[in-house]
């Protein structure tokens, strides 16, 4: 794709989705002596998911993970959730039905193999420095920061970049 049309696929980018963990957290959990689960996230990433809102980016998680966790940072971040999910790609696709977008007009962050489903339906794809090979072998774009350092930050800057300057 030139750069010509890659800056075209990114105007038409309206929402995108992101995998939680391996993106937002570095993969790693914390479980104490109760069964409670811990993550870390990238404060930078919360920084850039509000200029996104802000610049009319809708913004969804969506995991596989069933651990209330998940929840609990995208209300902080004030975006939506969809988690326990099995097939992320034929969940994209009814998120996009009920948002009354095209998935044409999706932008999906992931990293692991579960993610290859959405990476088929979405209009974009990108993956952290530290994805799976096959993952990010098949990303578009792909972060210089591993997921859990900034990887949504770092997007954010890219498309600025990228469509503004």
């Amino acid at each position: 794709m030139s750069d010509l049309n890659y800056k075209e696929k990114l105007k038409q980018i309206k929402c995108i989705a992101y995998d939680f963990d391996g993106v937002m957290t570095d993969n790693r959990v914390l479980v104490d002596e109760e069964g409670n689960e811990a993550v870390f996230v990238n404060r930078s990433d919360g920084y850039a998911v509000a200029r996104l809102k802000e610049q009319g980016y809708l913004q969804v998680i969506i995991s596989t993970e069933k651990n209330m966790v998940v929840e609990a940072r995208a209300r902080k971040l004030g975006i939506e959730v969809i988690y326990g999910v099995e097939d992320k790609g034929k969940t994209l696709l009814e998120y996009c039905k009920g948002k009354g977008i095209d998935p044409s007009e999706v932008m999906f962050i992931g990293n692991d193999a579960n993610d290859l489903l959405a990476f088929e339906v979405a209009g974009m794809t990108g993956a952290p420095a530290d994805a799976e090979k096959e993952v990010f072998n098949m990303a578009y774009w792909k972060s210089s920061r591993k997921g859990g350092y900034g990887v949504i930050r770092e997007l954010y800057n890219h498309f600025n970049m990228t469509l503004i300057g």
